[in-house]
């Protein structure tokens, strides 16, 4: 009877050593080749428009049909996110996370979680606006201006949330960093877009999922993976 117990603990030990391993070990959000694991807000799969080809997950905006955000199928919670991406000239995009995935109560996708925000700085209106610009924590928190590559090149973003902190990462340098949830996040959130009665929930919800916006741009992202924290 001893030894059985033993031998119990001794797996059960072994399943939580796993369990930890699995949770903190890098995961593809991008196989590289097809859209699997995405699909566009309000859909099942992703709409053709978002195209996967050489390693590249891409928003093609001549194509009319299949347009959209797109959401991964999974959610997440505390995470560290990273990717690359490339916009079009005078692009817009964004990466949202927290994103929840319910049409039939949120008109858009981006009412419902913030945005690391993805941008032609230079070309595109948005650009003169403070914490409009590529890197900032979407209307919320501005961040340094020096941190973008130049329109067309790769740019490295980083999204982490562990243990209710935010930190927004562009190119090694930090755009943002905040507490989720508290009395100055919630003052963020008042004095922005996002007090308005379209985003009831907006900032209030910390898991969900990671979604790519279609803003009518061409905009280019690879390396998308993930690590639960």
């Amino acid at each position: 009877m001893k030894l059985k117990s033993i031998v119990l603990s001794s797996l059960v030990l072994f399943i939580c050593v796993q369990t930890i391993a699995q949770k903190k070990k890098w995961t593809p959000l991008f196989d590289g080749k097809t859209t699997k694991g995405w699909h566009t807000y309000g859909e099942t799969t992703a709409g053709q428009a978002w195209k996967a080809e050489d390693g590249v997950l891409f928003l093609d905006a001549s194509t009319k049909e299949g347009r959209g955000d797109i959401t991964t199928d999974e959610s997440f919670d505390d995470f560290h996110l990273k990717l690359e991406w490339k916009i079009s000239k005078n692009g817009n995009s964004g990466v949202i996370f927290f994103a929840q995935d319910d049409k039939a109560k949120y008109k858009n996708l981006w009412y419902t979680g913030p945005e690391m925000q993805v941008l032609d700085n230079e070309g595109h209106s948005d650009g003169k606006i403070v914490k409009h610009r590529a890197g900032n924590l979407y209307d919320l928190i501005a961040g340094p201006d020096d941190a973008v590559k130049p329109v067309g090149e790769w740019n490295k973003a980083e999204i982490i949330v562990q243990k209710g902190t935010l930190v927004l990462k562009l190119n090694g340098v930090t755009t943002a960093t905040t507490t989720i949830g508290d009395d100055s996040w919630k003052e963020l959130i008042k004095n922005s877009k996002f007090s308005k009665k379209e985003s009831p929930d907006f900032g209030k919800v910390f898991s969900g999922h990671i979604a790519l916006q279609d803003h009518g741009n061409n905009v280019y992202y690879r390396n998308i993976q993930i690590k639960r924290l």
